[in-house]
């Protein structure tokens, strides 16, 4: 047992925030063995492993040392899922702390995919912080989705629905996609579009790219890129046709709808946060503006005339609740 947790407490929190930091250490060095399995070719990685772990000593060898890569030794393997139960009873115990924090200075961190992060929430969102003097907004437009059940963000904006235990899933709305070409290259091109621009092989999975693909049958991709943005901009310069959010293209006139004789493309957005950091009051009020943001673009994310009607109902409603809390 750490030497912190034989102590005793001259208060609950100090107690708890020493049991949390030194159950962090021995979690640590026993994830050594998770992460190596995870990322076996990481500079980061090797040094963990070969440096001297001083805040805890397992006494067992749990990764041993290929000639390009790591590998979890048979205690290691043993001993897997345990750490990863420790670790989860750790996030557990982290989230709590967390959710009792009733400060109004305090630090809000969302995670979403870079487009909807940069160009949709960042303009929107950031203007909070000059109503609630004290609170701060992270935003971090990331591909790789940030853990929330670790604390790496209070909210994320995902694309698809979670099934993860604790987390709550509001779904924000429907994101509509069609094919777009510049008036110039379609007028080059004529009604049979010959030059198609997508993801590269890495995002193959997604939903667009799959619609895409069908749309362009056979035919190579003229321009591949890891960004929507890219494919955006490339699409703007009259290189080809690209799948590109409705959105995202609905203030530029000189973008026009392709027709593909295929259904429309929709996925939805999701606002996610774990029902402990959800109870926190400086949460609660960026939960409540990004509801609000994202239903009064509601019509624009499926490439409609805006409405006010919706943004209404839902700043009432949002309302409402918050007389309803009890007071934190």
């Amino acid at each position: 047992m750490p030497a912190c947790a034989s102590r005793p407490a001259a208060r609950a929190a100090t107690f708890v925030d020493g049991a949390v930091a030194c159950a962090v250490q021995d979690r640590n060095a026993a994830g050594i063995a998770h992460k190596a399995t995870a990322n076996n070719r990481a500079a980061t990685t090797a040094r963990r492993i070969e440096a001297p772990q001083s805040t805890c000593e397992l006494g067992v060898r749990l990764v041993e040392r290929l000639s390009r890569a790591y590998r979890l030794t048979s205690e290691g393997e043993r001993m897997h899922a345990r750490i990863q139960e420790v670790a989860a009873a750790i996030d557990a115990i982290a989230r709590q702390a967390r959710s009792v924090d009733a400060r109004t200075q305090r630090t809000v961190r969302v995670n979403g995919p870079p487009t909807i992060i940069n160009r949709f929430l960042a303009p929107r969102l950031l203007r909070l912080q000059r109503e609630q003097p004290g609170l701060r907004i992270e935003l971090v437009g990331e591909s790789r989705p940030a853990s929330l059940s670790r604390g790496e963000t209070d909210l994320a904006l995902r694309l698809s629905r979670p099934h993860e235990k604790g987390i709550v899933a509001r779904r924000l709305a429907t994101i509509a996609y069609g094919l777009y070409g510049s008036r110039a290259y379609l007028d080059r091109c004529g009604d049979e579009p010959r030059d198609f621009l997508g993801f590269d092989d890495s995002l193959d999975h997604l939903p667009q790219q799959r619609w895409l693909r069908l749309v362009a049958k056979d035919r190579p991709l003229a321009v591949q890129a890891n960004d929507v943005t890219v494919l955006l901009k490339a699409t703007q310069a009259g290189l080809g046709v690209a799948v590109l959010p409705c959105i995202m293209v609905r203030a530029d006139p000189n973008l026009v709808d392709v027709p593909t004789g295929l259904p429309p493309l929709h996925r939805e957005l999701w606002l996610l946060f774990h029902r402990d950091i959800g109870r926190v009051p400086a949460v609660r009020v960026v939960i409540d503006r990004i509801t609000v943001i994202a239903t009064e673009a509601r019509a624009a994310f499926l490439g409609e005339p805006a409405t006010e009607r919706a943004s209404e109902v839902v700043r009432a409603s949002i309302e409402g609740r918050r007389r309803a809390r009890p007071s934190s």
